[in-house]
């Protein structure tokens, strides 16, 4: 194993089903870069063949966010809240998503990347929260700040991997610091600039050594979320209306899904940044 050689991390592209056109937003890739990995955009149109020559040679890969996915690839007709889908982009990162767990590679899943991660394993999600969910507290989901500004609170059960990662304990190594986390502290805070700051980071449920859950400020663009969870994974994290904002995978390497944006928040936000490192030690201990 070089230690000098950076992982390179994998990243699923965006595809515009109008144009016809793939791309990729600077967000994601500069969180990877930022983390110590270097960012490799994967094309729409490879083969399964092309594709597991990718995996075997890759470290680790970013399932990122996008379009709704199909319907038909959870079992459900077309509902009207629904939105635009790439059949071509589902398909490839369905097959990605296999070959990726073959080889047990490490895998970090955002938005909508948590949701296929969910699909590809059996699970089903929300086509559209507004018209199916009914909500006592009515989070909004598709918020109306920039996507630097957190808006709604995640609640985070502990003793999961999700968890120990944005609290700066990374699988293999020692626990961090209070000052590694950024200064965690407690949930009762409610100066107004901190609350509106991703830098606030994480707040413990309560000031003991072994707190229950941790709440997290984050950002939110999505209408669709995880609705049944597939076997494989574990639901860890929730917003305040109950919708699934976290998984993990108990018996893989390195497996998490989030359903709001790190990678918008990370230069302010050392939780956000912690996934992100995450992701690329795991991937360098494969590298």
């Amino acid at each position: 194993m070089d230690m000098n050689r950076k992982p390179l991390i994998g990243l699923t592209t965006s595809h515009n089903i109008e144009t016809e056109e793939t791309y990729q937003p600077a967000a994601s890739p500069r969180a990877v870069l930022a983390a110590g990995g270097i960012p490799v955009i994967l094309p729409l149109e490879a083969s399964e063949d092309d594709l597991g020559q990718l995996v075997s040679v890759l470290d680790g890969f970013l399932f990122t966010g996008g379009p709704d996915v199909h319907p038909f690839l959870f079992g459900e007709e077309t509902l009207a809240g629904c939105g635009g889908a790439s059949v071509q982009r589902d398909r490839m990162e369905l097959a990605l998503l296999r070959l990726v767990m073959e080889q047990k590679k490490p895998i970090l899943g955002i938005c909508r990347g948590i949701q296929l991660i969910n699909i590809g394993l059996g699970g089903t999600i929300y086509q559209d929260i507004p018209s199916q969910v009914k909500q006592v507290l009515p989070i909004a989901h598709q918020q109306p700040f920039p996507h630097k500004v957190p808006s709604h609170t995640v609640e985070i059960a502990t003793g999961n991997l999700l968890a120990d990662v944005i609290s700066g304990h990374f699988p293999g190594e020692e626990p961090a610091s209070r000052e590694q986390m950024g200064g965690a502290s407690a949930s009762s805070d409610t100066n107004s600039a901190s609350m509106l700051s991703a830098s606030a980071g994480i707040c413990h449920a309560a000031e003991t050594s072994a707190p229950s859950r941790l709440t997290l400020r984050v950002n939110s663009t999505h209408h669709q979320a995880v609705r049944d969870v597939a076997p494989p994974l574990k639901a860890c994290a929730f917003a305040p209306d109950g919708i699934i904002e976290g998984v993990v995978m108990k018996d893989y390497p390195f497996l998490i899904g989030v359903q709001w944006h790190p990678e918008y928040l990370w230069k302010d936000d050392t939780a956000a940044m912690n996934l992100f490192t995450g992701l690329i030690r795991a991937s360098s201990k494969r590298s």
